[in-house]
């Protein structure tokens, strides 16, 4: 691709709402080409005085080269590099986040002690990227104690994430994670409560029996206390179709005599 029609892939970026597809479309575009040239615009965007820019060559860097069938990243130490020397200046919260949840797709374990240090950010949104990027390395013990911290921040959806990474995506088993699991048991939001079904029914414990019953004598099932009540059943092929809630809630009853 020529280097004219890389520049308008990249002026693309800038154009409408940060959120908008256009803009977006150019990204994934630029990502899925993954070349030394589009790399070196990149990286030198991480180091622009316009915030969009810093932003957007973040993005472009956090899964650059990647694809369905390329699930790696290209040239993994030159965009690790960038995204740690934006991490380290910056002070703006949207080239943060954008930086922060690169780390978090590129898989680069060395990101959990860059990040770590943003869990206290007065910015929710970037605290919640540190989520994200955190609970991508679920099973390093650093990483675990800080999200540890983060499932109880005051951000529904930092909870909520927080208690994914800790409770589902991670494997992590301790009695700290367990106590911090059974807190969200009681959470205000629905997402966090639900995480934490499935994070202690994958650990066996038993304080989730009474609110994951409650959960599936409720109207609509949630498909989480499906899964959780699988899990808790040891269901090896997952939740059966055929059964409903209610079912799932009688056999926990049986299995657990609650």
């Amino acid at each position: 691709m020529s280097l004219s029609t890389i520049d308008e892939l990249f002026a693309a970026t800038l154009q409408g709402d940060y959120d908008s597809d256009a803009p977006w479309e150019a990204v994934i575009e630029l990502q899925r080409l993954g070349t030394r040239e589009v790399l070196s615009t990149a990286v030198e965007w991480c180091d622009s005085t316009v915030l969009l820019k810093r932003a957007r060559g973040a993005d472009v860097l956090s899964q650059f080269g990647k694809t369905a069938d390329h699930p790696s990243i290209n040239y993994p130490d030159e965009c690790f590099a960038a995204l740690s020397g934006l991490v380290s200046t910056e002070s703006e919260a949207r080239p943060l986040c954008s930086a922060i949840y690169g780390f978090g797709h590129q898989g680069n374990a060395k990101a959990v002690h860059l990040v770590i240090g943003f869990c206290n950010h007065p910015n929710s949104e970037v605290r919640f990227a540190t989520t994200f990027a955190l609970g991508c390395f679920a099973d390093l013990p650093d990483a675990a104690k800080a999200l540890l911290q983060l499932s109880s921040d005051s951000d529904d959806d930092v909870r909520d994430w927080a208690t994914f990474g800790l409770g589902v995506l991670g494997r992590e088993d301790s009695p700290e994670i367990r106590d911090a699991l059974a807190v969200r048991l009681n959470d205000t939001c629905n997402d966090a409560r639900e995480e934490a079904m499935v994070g202690l029914a994958k650990r066996k414990d038993p304080r989730v029996i009474s609110s994951l019953i409650l959960a599936l004598e409720s109207l609509p099932v949630p498909d989480r206390a499906i899964e959780a009540a699988s899990e808790m059943l040891g269901h090896q092929d997952g939740w059966d179709k055929e059964l409903s809630g209610r079912d799932y809630a009688a056999a926990l009853r049986k299995e657990f005599g609650t």
